[in-house]
């Protein structure tokens, strides 16, 4: 079926998600959660508590990085500031959190969004995120995500195509460089190239790749898993040839992927989700390197496909052939250096 802008999202079933729920595997292993959202969509809200009960779930979840999701946007004021209402949001999230002794540095990071191609307003909105997050704000995420078969749906925005080729992207792009600020990349196993593009363009810009470069599983590419592999894998060693990109390895419970875990009786075991998200991790890590991968949950997006303790214990079966240093890398390293946790 053809995913539009209002099923996009898998919606999440507590009931279900209680039919196969883990312990966790190397509790004490320390791991920084680099990608999630807080928000109040389709009804089913998902903040600090929410946040922290899947933190708290058995796994050594230190810190977490909030990506942007447009929550808390200002209602009132300038149209262009109006986006520095979400850094000021997980702002105050952090602080609530930060308050609780030995638990989750929920937000420790904060990635917010605004439209790079504003020109001359850009440095102010940037100035005032960076005012706003009181130390947490890190950088900017504008999705890029764009096909032409319209049938293929991974996100609620519609970018125009092309959007990192714009050459007032691009400026923009350069002063996040500039001020010392990250780019997150959502886009397309096919937009990948655009990716590296930018990459190349713009040396000086700690990039990230979202959910793993996004294998499309959509449309065209239904029931083309092979193919879909096939055009991925190669543009993830292209894009892996850029020095000041990284990758989160997670996003696999979207539609997108087209691996349906929410249609079964039963949600997933973690030597389910190991098992499916193998070729994918391994190609990353292998072309990235440990030191530029960081697993991340994406939730709650992918929570309507596995619980939170599942998932983390995919990633530590998927971890076992690495080094400890390899593995500190993957779950905590790589993301508190990419974000800058210290």
């Amino acid at each position: 079926m053809a995913a539009t802008a209002e099923n996009a999202i898998i919606p999440t079933r507590h009931d279900w998600l209680a039919l196969n729920r883990e312990d966790a595997l190397a509790p004490v292993m320390p791991i920084v959660d680099p990608h999630h959202h807080l928000w109040d969509r389709g009804g089913e809200p998902y903040f600090l508590p929410e946040l922290a009960a899947d933190t708290g779930d058995g796994h050594n979840v230190v810190a977490t990085i909030y990506v942007d999701c447009h929550t808390g946007y200002r209602t009132e004021g300038p149209e262009h500031l109006k986006p520095v209402g979400e850094i000021e949001f997980a702002a105050g999230v952090a602080r609530q959190a930060a308050a609780v002794p030995g638990g989750t540095r929920a937000c420790a990071g904060i990635v917010g969004s605004t439209e790079l191609r504003q020109g001359d307003r850009l440095a102010e909105v940037l100035d005032a995120m960076i005012e706003a997050g009181d130390g947490r704000f890190r950088g900017i995420r504008q999705t890029a995500v764009w096909h032409p078969d319209k049938r293929v749906k991974g996100t609620i925005m519609n970018p125009p195509p092309g959007l990192l080729f714009d050459p007032d992207f691009r400026r923009g792009a350069a002063l996040l460089a500039k001020k010392g600020l990250s780019f997150d990349a959502w886009a397309l196993h096919t937009q990948l190239v655009e990716v590296y593009d930018l990459a190349c363009a713009c040396p000086d810009l700690a990039i990230v790749t979202d959910h793993a470069g996004a294998a499309i599983g959509m449309g065209l590419y239904a029931g083309r898993r092979d193919l879909a592999f096939a055009e991925w894998s190669a543009a993830i060693r292209t894009l892996a040839k850029a020095e000041n990109v990284s990758i989160k390895l997670g996003g696999f419970g979207m539609r997108l992927w087209d691996f349906r875990f929410h249609e079964r009786e039963r949600p997933p075991s973690s030597e389910e989700l190991a098992a499916a998200f193998r070729p994918y991790v391994e190609t990353c890590i292998e072309a990235f390197g440990p030191s530029r991968c960081m697993f991340e949950s994406n939730f709650p997006v992918d929570k309507g496909s596995f619980s939170y303790a599942n998932l983390w214990n995919a990633f530590k079966r998927l971890a076992k052939p690495y080094s400890e240093t390899e593995q500190d890398m993957l779950f905590r390293g790589a993301a508190a250096r990419f974000y800058r946790l210290g």
